[in-house]
């Protein structure tokens, strides 16, 4: 999936390129949508489809997971098979599985569907900035990625509240699955005109695949998730402890295949070689603690409200616009002004400054506690908001910035991966930092407090991890060379997954 293996075809009709760039374009905007919406309808599902803990947080971290397992191999395939048709075939399984969970008939078959819904999502995404990239030449890329960064902050500003419409309109007495089955006439509709206007494209030295890579990071990542989710209705049995010890052997193993499949045909999933690299190995760490800070807070802060404080999916999407916009415009600002002229200072002050507003919102939710207003919740929305945002753009511009030019391509897909599993781990660990607060058996009068001290002690974990972020943010380098052809599509790409929780 290296950027400068596409084969460009920039003969199309003008007409034709831009259709195909709606389309594409379409369908970053549905799948980013589509994980912000879910979030906000979390606590009618939990109420209404009687889902256990265990299985609210499966619906949200398995899309999370089966999305990283998948990601790298959906880029090859396109490589291999041609982007037009591995987007074809994700987006027409996306609407598929978003058909599934529509319809649901139970909440295990909602958590399989949504599973299904990330790999088809993995198929579906890399894709996207690779159909760019070979159907527009090098001088109109700059304007491309500008609209994908626009579509970017504007599905993080509409999915929660869209979530939050569906929800409370309670269309033909459906709840929640108006947000899944709104897919379904858009996908449709992609999926037609992207077959007549995608030219297809593929990488003339596409690399082979590694699918026993996959299936190690996705069964190391299952064992050390699958007990965090439900150690805590099991009563945490010693199976679990063994389960996630296992994990750390076979994430061993992993490596040692690795190296291996490196030495033997050079297209191993992961280039461990890229680890060599300070900076690399410090940007990925910061990517993957980045991703469960997210995991955890947008979760719990959903719950939050929502149950805890008793507010209406509509009132609770309305409370989140002040964050949405803060990182639009701090991402936009950070990339265009500051980190020109400070570097790599910018991104630590985002994790200082995202900090300071989990640490606000905490006093905040302590002095006001249930009679807490939206507005009160404002300022430190923005003050988080405005930290994330100069973070998320120019991070991976400061990660790829030493990374030699041959590997970029799987340093980005890598990049995406990594936050994306540590999303997924984040989800994971909800059941320790938020319902292990929760005691069992709650009276409707003890709900509301229980919730609000449950997420205070979770946003000190948030605050945690956003200093050791700043720690790790140390070994960037100071300033940041956006040297790597399509490193504006690299950073575009890894503000979806942060704003995607």
């Amino acid at each position: 999936m290296t950027p400068n293996d596409s084969t460009l075809a920039p003969t199309a009709p003008d007409r034709a390129r831009w259709l195909a760039l709606a389309i594409v374009m379409t369908a970053a905007f549905m799948d980013l949508v589509d994980v912000t919406i879910v979030n906000i309808a979390i606590p009618s599902i939990e109420r209404s489809a009687h889902a256990s803990v265990g299985q609210i947080q499966w619906i949200t971290a398995g899309y999370a997971l089966a999305f990283a397992a998948g990601l790298i191999t959906g880029g090859r395939l396109g490589d291999i098979h041609g982007r037009k048709r591995l987007f074809l075939l994700g987006i027409g399984g996306f609407t598929l599985a978003s058909a599934l969970c529509g319809f649901a008939a139970n909440p295990e078959m909602l958590v399989a569907s949504r599973i299904l819904q990330g790999g088809m999502a993995a198929l579906m995404v890399p894709q996207v900035l690779s159909i760019v990239h070979a159907t527009f030449p090098a001088d109109e890329r700059g304007k491309v990625f500008g609209l994908f960064g626009a579509i970017v902050g504007l599905g993080a500003v509409s999915g929660p509240l869209l979530g939050a419409l569906l929800t409370e309109w309670n269309l033909f007495g459906l709840e929640w699955r108006p947000i899944f089955l709104i897919n379904l006439p858009v996908g449709v509709l992609a999926w037609l005109l992207g077959r007549r206007f995608i030219t297809e494209s593929k990488a003339p030295r596409a690399l082979k695949l590694d699918l026993v890579g996959v299936a190690l990071v996705t069964l190391g990542l299952v064992m050390l998730l699958y007990p965090l989710t439900r150690g805590r209705e099991l009563d945490w049995p010693l199976w679990g402890y063994g389960c996630m010890a296992g994990s750390l052997v076979v994430f061993a193993a992993l490596v040692s295949y690795e190296k291996r499949k490196a030495a033997r045909d050079g297209s191993p999933l992961v280039e461990l070689s890229l680890f060599r690299v300070k900076s690399f190995a410090a940007g990925i760490a910061v990517q993957t603690v980045f991703g469960v800070a997210l995991g955890i807070f947008f979760l719990v802060w959903t719950l939050y409200m929502q149950i805890g404080l008793g507010w209406s999916p509509l009132r609770a999407g309305l409370t989140g616009v002040p964050f949405s916009l803060a990182v639009s415009t701090a991402a936009g600002l950070s990339v265009q002004q500051l980190v020109p002229r400070f570097g790599r200072k910018v991104l630590q002050a985002g994790a200082l400054v995202m900090g300071a507003g989990v640490l606000l919102y905490l006093a905040e939710a302590r002095h006001y506690g249930l009679a807490i207003a939206s507005w009160q919740m404002a300022l430190p929305l923005v003050v988080m908001g405005a930290g994330m945002g100069l973070i998320v753009a120019p991070l991976t511009d400061a990660v790829l910035s030493e990374v030699p030019r041959e590997h970029a391509g799987s340093a980005s897909g890598l990049i995406n991966t990594v936050q994306q599993m540590g999303n997924a781990l984040g989800l994971g660990l909800v059941s320790v930092v938020f319902f292990g607060e929760i005691g069992d058996r709650l009276t409707a009068a003890q709900v509301g407090p229980a919730f609000v001290h449950a997420f205070q002690h979770a946003l000190w974990w948030v605050a945690g991890i956003m200093g050791a972020i700043f720690l790790l943010m140390s070994a960037l380098p100071k300033r940041p060379a956006q040297h790597v052809e399509g490193a504006a599509q690299g950073a575009s790409a890894a503000k979806e997954p942060a704003l995607a929780p």
